[in-house]
């Protein structure tokens, strides 16, 4: 059983490893930064 959950652990982290992989080459992160900063400013009332 404890076998089991280890090896469930090292798929889930592989596979999260490489969707954040994925991200990072398709340059997803300055995408949610301008949200990020978009919704940042429309809470201050700037935006």
């Amino acid at each position: 059983m404890r076998n089991k959950r280890n090896v469930l652990r090292l798929v889930l982290l592989l596979l999260s490893l490489s969707f954040i992989g994925i991200g990072i080459g398709q340059e997803e992160y300055l995408e949610v930064m301008k949200k990020a900063v978009r919704i940042c400013l429309e809470c201050i009332g700037i935006g």
